[in-house]
């Protein structure tokens, strides 16, 4: 009898196939004496849309809403069909006694496989892998302690609620909103309190109006230190700073006090995914998307990362016995690693072990597998330096420098200056520090002030980093899903990438003042968020919770109906369809900014601005654009003006490619005997009569 192991991607199903011998490759699955491994592609199924549960449902009209279904169900996406059909062929087999579920380890996950099995209505025992990285060692010891599934039961009723949840309120509040104001406009549980947060920081920036100060400092042997004020802004004149630096000026101050503290700084502890999301794009810039694709790929592909998609910075105690095993996979990454091996591989920072502190998953860290430095991009090599460098800080000594601070007196006015020497650089790279003061108790110094002029800064707009850890506060998403929401706010052009931040676009602005408050202000989203993971953990119901998400929602659609706020589609613009004299609406696309007919009866739509090809100009050799006329495309050269047809695909196949060309090149030349120049028969035929 074989086991039926279902993987969530076919390059995992590829790994776990070599571990366990089957090397039997199939087009859908692999086969082994012991085991069938398939996979799905994420996603193999979905909620039932409305139209599939009702026929009133089909057209969206506002008599229908809310729409509160007693039974979803799911349904199989139409293009992975086939991989469906393959699992459910296995599942059948008479030589299959169980099946492991082997779907990344988390509420997702368990979603993607427990729907599998349900639709294909496996009826034998089910086993549940549960690995936090993707190496043979890992994989083995993982099937070594594999689980029954029902002891993840909660962790899928909790996946299965937060679904049915954005389904309930996603789709009902985004009809209502699309057909009260005629424009497409998405609302969701979580979206929209997300952009919310953006729209929140701008109105901070509009409100800023910026002030002029004068900074009044004391400067001995080369340190400055500023005048202590209650108010940092206060002076805001410069008559008033002179008249304070003559007053001043009359008498030698005197140092009042002398306080000496040592502090000690651990390294920080290793990375959960929102915040190497956030450094990566304060650093580099990346997208949080781009960091989580990055970790994905060095987790799954290369294997020299732990699973990436984790909320926990610590791990558990059992990993002690590992942590040498890593250090020896990365001991050509810096000098200092072989050092932490000598002294037995002793882990500093003992406060990282707390079993209390990891739910799904432990910290993001190195595997034991070592790495190819040649097969990492240059992004991934970025990446996993930083993973690396924050695992090394928990072998390293803590950063222990002592920190001086001197008061100085002038009558009532005071100035504060600090100073430290590092005891122990630890984990800090020890920098050259400034010559120090030799500040006693009572000693006299000489006025020497200076003024300068500043202006207060306005805040700073949210960044993709600082997004995360506002949403991280407000339990906005899960680490795995906050990528995803950023991505679609911006798809959906409710938010836009800026050189300076995140912006709130027209569009987006409105539909903040046109959803229901409730909806806008993290506080209700977070609540469900908290109970979603309550049900996860087993202490609360996912019937009660709902039965009060049905309750929100005839709420959050009775809101809608009842608002009299207008609507301005900012994307209408005064061009005029040529078909039905509609006006275009201008939209975002994946190829370029295109335009649209208003009429929804009308499928008129045309390119902004037309697309360059890597088709040459006869004339100029330079690319020629792509333009849509009434009679089908043709190229044109914007250079020359140059015009050129366009072939259809048949008349493409039979066009001879330039690789085509060369051979063909090649063989007539082969073919073609080499002739004699008519000078060269005669000096041959004279050489002969010779």
């Amino acid at each position: 009898m074989k086991q039926l192991i279902l993987a969530e991607k076919p390059s995992v199903a590829k790994d776990l196939s070599k571990v366990l011998n089957a090397n039997q490759k199939h087009k859908n699955y692999f086969e082994g004496p012991n085991v069938i491994v398939t996979w799905a592609l994420g996603h193999l199924l979905s909620l039932k849309m409305p139209e599939d549960l009702n026929q009133e449902w089909q057209s969206w009209q506002m008599e229908t809403l809310p729409m509160i279904p007693k039974h979803i169900g799911i349904k199989p996406l139409p293009k992975t069909r086939g991989q469906l059909k393959t699992i459910q062929q296995l599942a059948k087999r008479s030589d299959i006694s169980e099946a492991v579920i082997a779907t990344d380890a988390g509420r997702e996950g368990e979603l993607v496989a427990r729907w599998i099995l349900e639709y294909v209505k496996f009826n034998k025992p089910v086993k549940r892998l549960w690995i936090s990285s993707q190496t043979p060692k890992a994989i083995n010891d993982g099937f070594k302690k594999v689980k029954p599934a029902k002891e993840y039961d909660n962790l899928y009723y909790s996946a299965l609620a937060r679904a049915k949840a954005d389904w309930l309120v996603g789709l009902n509040v985004t009809r209502a909103l699309t057909v009260k104001y005629e424009d497409s406009l998405s609302a969701g549980r979580v979206q929209t309190p997300t952009l919310s947060l953006v729209r929140q920081q701008e109105r901070k920036i509009e409100k800023f109006r910026p002030q002029n100060y004068f900074v009044l400092s004391l400067q001995v042997e080369g340190q400055k230190a500023k005048l202590n004020q209650k108010n940092p802004y206060g002076i805001t004149e410069r008559e008033n700073a002179e008249s304070l630096v003559k007053e001043l000026s009359q008498q030698k101050g005197t140092v009042t006090e002398i306080s000496e503290k040592e502090k000690v700084e651990p390294a920080p502890l290793p990375y959960d995914l929102t915040e190497i999301q956030r450094e990566a794009n304060a650093r580099y810039q990346f997208s949080a998307k781009k960091t989580l694709s990055i970790v994905q790929s060095l987790y799954e592909i290369h294997k020299i990362v732990t699973y990436p998609r984790t909320d926990s910075k610590y791990l558990t105690s059992d990993m002690k016995a590992t942590m040498k095993e890593r250090l020896q996979a990365i001991s050509d990454f810096a000098p200092e690693v072989k050092l932490y091996l000598k002294n037995g591989a002793q882990v500093k920072q003992q406060r990282v072990f707390q079993d209390s502190k990891v739910t799904d998953h432990h910290a993001l860290i190195p595997t034991e597998q070592r790495p190819r430095y040649e097969k990492l991009s240059n992004d991934e090599q970025r990446i996993y330096s930083m993973i690396v460098t924050r695992f090394l800080g928990l072998f390293a000594d803590a950063h222990k420098e002592s920190q001086q601070k001197v008061t100085v007196a002038f009558g009532k006015e005071t100035f504060t200056f600090r100073q430290s020497k590092v005891l122990v650089a630890g984990w800090k790279k020890s920098e050259d520090e400034k010559p120090a003061i030799q500040w006693k108790k009572d000693m006299r110094v000489v006025p020497d002030f200076t003024i300068e002029k500043a202006l207060t800064s306005p805040p700073k707009p949210l960044n993709e980093g600082s997004l995360l850890g506002l949403m991280e506060k407000h339990s906005l998403g899960t680490p795995a899903t906050r990528a995803e929401i950023i991505e679609k706010l911006i798809k959906s052009e409710l938010m836009e990438r800026t050189n300076s931040g995140l912006q709130v676009s027209p569009k987006g602005k409105q539909l903040l003042e046109l959803v229901n408050p409730s909806l806008v202000t993290p506080e209700l989203t977070e609540k469900w968020e908290k109970q979603l993971e309550a049900i996860a953990q087993g202490s609360y119901s996912s019937k009660q919770f709902l039965k009060e998400i049905e309750e929100d929602t005839k709420k959050l659609v009775q809101e809608v109906k009842q608002s009299e706020q207008k609507y301005q589609d900012f994307s209408i613009t005064q061009k005029k369809c040529p078909e039905c004299g509609s006006l275009l609406r201008e939209k975002n696309t994946r190829d370029g900014k295109i335009y649209i007919c208003t009429n929804t009866e009308c499928n008129y739509r045309r390119r902004k601005e037309p697309k360059v090809s890597n088709h040459r100009c006869p004339q100029c050799h330079r690319k020629m654009e792509i333009i849509d006329g009434k009679k089908g495309s043709y190229f044109r050269c914007k250079y020359d003006g140059t015009t050129e047809k366009m072939l259809d695909k048949k008349e493409r196949s039979k066009k001879m490619t330039k690789h085509e060309e060369r051979r063909l090149l090649q063989k007539v030349n082969k073919e073609a005997e080499p002739q004699e120049s008519a000078l060269a028969q005669a000096l041959k035929a004279a050489m002969e009569q010779k």
